[in-house]
């Protein structure tokens, strides 16, 4: 299946989750996360749901790094030349979606890319080797090409690896790990 084929069948399936699925498989993607080896670190970046998108509610997750006392990071987009940009989340940030129901910070302290250390990924799609597919537009490929290379990319997502491979363009950024609601993948 090529991306745009998968872009397709997994925002149709997502769709079809009920409020209470998405809660429920959101819950266990962040109980199944405590199970990796990361917590060792400071910095990590979380994106906020697109409720919209029927998205993982990454807010159970949000409440995992604010208990273990995480310095938590999120984006802005800049939907001129597909970029982020990233701001410590504090109790004084304001947030606003945007017009594509992307919730972002009004403003706040920015961070440097080379202090993130862990960075959690939205993906619709992936395959057995951690190649993914998101919405298409490289945000987060751009993002991920401006971190360390010891920066650790945790995809989430609501299904299980494709079988198949899924196609690779040279810009197209790896998983170092999968959690979904059944297991957590290894790449």
């Amino acid at each position: 299946m090529t991306k745009a084929e998968l872009r397709i069948k997994y925002k149709t399936l997502r769709q079809g989750f009920s409020n209470e699925e998405i809660e429920s498989k959101s819950m266990a993607i962040a109980n199944r996360m405590l199970e990796l080896k990361i917590w060792d670190k400071t910095y990590y970046h979380l994106f906020l749901s697109i409720v919209d998108q029927k998205e993982i509610n990454t807010e159970y997750v949000l409440h995992i790094l604010a208990g273990k006392d995480k310095e938590i990071i999120i984006s802005r987009s800049d939907f001129k030349d597909y970029t982020m940009r990233h701001y410590l989340l504090t109790d004084n940030t304001r947030l606003k979606n945007n017009k594509y129901g992307i919730p972002e910070p009004i403003d706040g302290i920015e961070v440097p890319v080379k202090k993130i250390e862990v960075v959690f990924v939205p993906v619709l799609a992936f395959d057995t080797k951690g190649n993914r597919t998101g919405y298409g537009k490289g945000f987060y490929d751009r993002f991920l090409a401006e971190c360390t290379k010891d920066t650790l990319k945790v995809g989430l997502s609501f299904f299980e690896a494709e079988n198949d491979p899924i196609e690779v363009n040279a810009t197209d950024m790896p998983l170092d790990y999968c959690v979904t609601p059944e297991k957590i993948y290894t790449f």
